[in-house]
């Protein structure tokens, strides 16, 4: 009996103070895109007539824990055993030797690209003309381009030949040999008074001589097909234009899953009359496209959870959390199946007209 009783405390002990490589989530806030955050509308637009709107159409959010945080036995077992907490290997959410600095930049890019793409989105669906313009994206250190090139720039030509793509910038540069020069003409980034980089000033052109080098010499694990090709260093990207500004006012909030609702708010508050969601409270969660396309995203059961604390009745749910989220609708929930922005703004138009029975759902 002893040795039992022991034994017992022993594994306790051990259960108590035995870390494991596991990172807990939780439901975190939503807010609503038709509302306001600190004082202030989560969208704002300017240059063009917007409306107001009643209802939600709230985009919800996971608390994680950081990067260093390490539950014990005990903490990990009672977290496998709540409804509100999802325990996962910690590497799902931080990739190996990523540190909460890492994982907050990463989740801040994703964020600024899924605003550009929900804009992009919304803009397309209303019949709004989006421009492209392709820019510099980065500039590797050491490289010829470096100082003469910016991440920023607007490229326009190349050798005096206009270029939309980076395919062509590539053409461009690797008809010359290594060692001579590639003329760009770009539109330079413009600084503001912190010197962070700002939109290029419109119409103001310059032409860039760049020394190219071979590919090898920058990069020495470079395919050997591409090894003795002339290059610049530079990295390019393509960035939308609006014909009127759209701003997306989130501080604190990242990651790739509030597109479409963002697009959802901007339509909505461009929208004469409005009201979208009828007065009636709607929330939900997922990636978007430039084309509309709905993605799936993780902590589904999280976000439910954080949608029904807030009061929500529907949930726009992507097709492909369908499966997962079906497992255990909190009660007074609505699970609508969602594959595209297009499809949203139909369940929506359902959702107003009281016709629920005929709204996509995420069948268990």
């Amino acid at each position: 009996m002893l040795a039992a009783t022991l034994l017992l405390i022993a594994l306790l002990c051990v259960s108590v103070l035995m870390k494991v490589p596991y990172t807990e989530m939780s439901p975190g806030p939503t807010y609503n895109t038709l509302g306001d955050q600190g004082g202030k509308p989560v969208i704002t637009i300017t240059g063009r007539d917007s409306y107001p709107a009643s209802g939600h159409l709230n985009m919800t959010t996971v608390q994680v824990t950081g990067a260093k945080y390490e539950p014990s036995l005990v903490n990990a077992v009672i977290g496998w055993l709540r409804d509100d907490v999802l325990v996962v290997p910690h590497d799902n959410v931080y990739p190996k030797g990523q540190t909460d600095a890492d994982a907050k930049k990463q989740n801040a890019e994703e964020f600024a690209s899924s605003e550009d793409s929900a804009r992009t989105a919304a803009l397309k669906q209303m019949g709004i003309p989006v421009g492209n313009e392709l820019i510099v994206k980065s500039v590797t250190a050491g490289a010829p381009a470096e100082g003469r090139l910016h991440a920023g720039d607007q490229i326009v030509a190349v050798d005096g030949t206009a270029v939309t793509s980076a395919d062509q910038v590539v053409a461009a540069v690797t008809k010359h040999k290594p060692g001579e020069s590639v003329v760009f003409t770009v539109v330079p980034r413009v600084k503001d008074a912190s010197g962070n980089g700002a939109a290029p000033a419109p119409g103001v052109r310059t032409d860039v001589t760049v020394p190219t080098t071979r590919a090898k010499d920058l990069d020495p694990q470079a395919p050997a097909e591409r090894a003795d090709l002339a290059v610049v260093g530079i990295g390019t990207a393509i960035r939308h234009t609006y014909p009127f500004q759209i701003d997306i006012g989130l501080q604190d909030v990242g990651g790739p899953s509030a597109g479409l609702m963002f697009s959802l708010g901007i339509i909505d508050k461009l929208t004469p009359g409005g009201d979208l969601t009828g007065g009636r409270f709607v929330a939900g969660t997922g990636t978007i496209d430039d084309d509309g396309k709905v993605g799936p995203i993780g902590g589904i059961s999280m976000k439910l959870i954080a949608a029904r604390d807030a009061g929500a009745e529907y949930f726009f749910t992507p097709s492909s959390n369908c499966a997962e989220a079906a497992k255990n609708i909190p009660s007074g929930l609505t699970l609508v199946k969602t594959d595209t922005l297009d499809g949203a703004l139909k369940s929506l138009e359902q959702i107003r007209a009281g016709q629920t029975s005929a709204l996509p759902s995420c069948a268990k």
